[in-house]
């Protein structure tokens, strides 16, 4: 409320998108919080939908590295992963177009559906190939799910609710990282990695029940607008670039040029065309905000996605307790997005996002030292505690930053270019963490049966990286607040 509206007159409570007149619909309710009467039913169905990505994504680091060596394909373990965000990557822009002209419930439903199947063809694949095509099933489900999402946000709730839904969406995380480690080791273990991924599409039913009733009352798309192809040849365009340029990057030979000045030729002016002009100048701002964004997914991703793998072949930890290690980091994500949802946070957001990207880089920089064979493993642990309570800083307040930076009727665009930026980050820093551990001569680790370690080299390359630009963006932080 400015100075000159009178007392009772703001309309901060009213949800983006959504015409004043239509505020007493049947998701406004000035006096609830997320969990009140009108808001209950979507906001558990969120967090459920949440935890079911938060447990595929804790299980996965878990069992990736026995998948990887069961199907002989560690040269392709980074892949594995940045396929994901590549595919990801398109369906984000594409559902933030879906959503702005039909609303997020087809988009979401599709994204459900679509992240259950790549489950099923992960969890079948014979050869490593199939693996990271299902993974790439997965993350168009899951790129299509995280915007609509967002939309979800912003459209049904009101500005004061966003921090705590978002701190919610967080706090879904909580219970998968604490569980999805044990049971995704002892399920790899005892049953075979493959029960991983084929037993998780089974539980995505119940938020789907759950939450289809509230998204049914959400008003209609704030704008009608052409179908936004431009924009989604644009993200199918920098997803084919991203692929050809992970591609080349597995095989370092001078043919590999070829894919890569064609990946190249795709990417980078369609990325600058795709993502708010002044992105990656650190325009201040909306610009700033995206720009961070990718700068935190990607270092903390890059970093995580090799941590199991080092712990399992360096330090000899069996899967279980490699992916144990990673849990403090989902609770400390949590609280750290509780801390930044409290009202007195608000003027502060920008500072304590640039104090998340310096803990980030503590925490990368501490993962190199259990590498030394006289520190206690145990320090990986303390460690991810350190970068996860950065992120949780860092990546709920760039949430909040960007709805509140948002016109009405531009969530979906937006909130699809936040999520772009995510991926492009997680792609751009994953891959190369990958080009950079083969090349030091990481290909050669085997999982199985005392087989070889990787080179020191490889790891602390990989972590050096992350750390680095993690240090860039706590400089990006500083430019969050638009001009004014």
């Amino acid at each position: 409320m400015t100075a000159s509206e009178p007392p009772g007159a703001s309309t901060s409570d009213i949800p983006a998108g959504i015409p004043a007149d239509m505020s007493t619909g049947p998701l406004s309710d000035p006096g609830g919080g997320v969990l009140g009467r009108r808001y209950r039913a979507l906001t558990l169905g969120i967090v459920s939908v949440v935890s079911l990505i938060a447990f595929e994504a804790s299980a996965v680091n878990t069992a990736m590295p026995v998948a990887a060596d069961a199907l002989d394909g560690i040269e392709l373990y980074a892949f594995a992963f940045s396929a994901f965000f590549t595919a990801s990557l398109f369906a984000m822009t594409l559902s933030g177009e879906w959503c702005d002209r039909t609303g997020p419930l087809v988009p979401l439903f599709t994204g459900i559906a679509a992240f259950g199947t790549g489950l099923v063809i992960a969890g079948s694949a014979g050869r490593m190939w199939m693996f990271v095509a299902g993974r790439g099933v997965q993350g168009i489900g899951a790129g299509l799910v995280i915007v609509a999402l967002y939309v979800v946000v912003g459209r049904a709730y009101p500005e004061r609710l966003r921090p705590a839904v978002m701190a919610s969406f967080s706090a879904a995380w909580v219970v998968p990282v604490i569980v999805g480690p044990l049971v995704a080791g002892t399920v790899t273990e005892q049953l075979g990695w493959r029960w991983v991924f084929l037993a998780i599409p089974v539980l995505v039913l119940l938020p789907l029940a759950v939450m289809l009733p509230a998204l049914r009352a959400l008003p209609a798309a704030a704008r009608e607008a052409a179908p936004g192809r431009s924009r989604v040849g644009l993200a199918l365009a920098v997803a084919v670039g991203a692929g050809l340029l992970q591609y080349a990057g597995q095989d370092l030979e001078a043919w590999s040029l070829l894919p890569a000045a064609a990946g190249l030729a795709l990417l980078v002016p369609c990325v600058l065309r795709l993502l708010p002009p002044g992105t990656f100048r650190a325009g201040r701002g909306l610009p700033s905000v995206v720009l961070l964004r990718g700068i935190a997914q990607g270092s903390f991703l890059a970093a995580e996605t090799f941590v199991p793998l080092m712990l399992v072949t360096e330090r000899g930890l069996s899967a279980t307790m490699a992916g144990l290690s990673l849990t403090g980091g989902g609770l400390s994500w949590a609280l750290a997005s509780f801390t930044q949802s409290r009202g007195r946070a608000e003027p502060h957001r920008e500072r304590l996002m640039s104090l998340g990207m310096a803990l980030l880089a503590l925490a990368v920089a501490l993962l190199s030292t259990v590498l030394i064979d006289g520190v206690p493993v145990w320090m990986v642990a303390v460690s991810w505690v350190v970068g996860g309570y950065g992120m949780g800083l860092t990546i709920s307040g760039g949430a909040v930053l960007l709805l509140k930076l948002s016109r009405p009727g531009e969530e979906g665009t937006n909130s699809a270019s936040l999520q772009v930026s995510d991926a492009l980050g997680s792609i751009t820093l994953v891959g190369l963490a990958g080009v950079l551990f083969v090349s030091c001569g990481g290909g050669s680790v085997a999982v199985a049966d005392g087989g070889a370690a990787a080179p020191v080299g490889a790891f602390v390359a990989v972590f050096v990286l992350a750390s680095a630009c993690a240090v860039v963006g706590a400089y990006v932080a500083t430019r969050l607040k638009p001009r004014g």
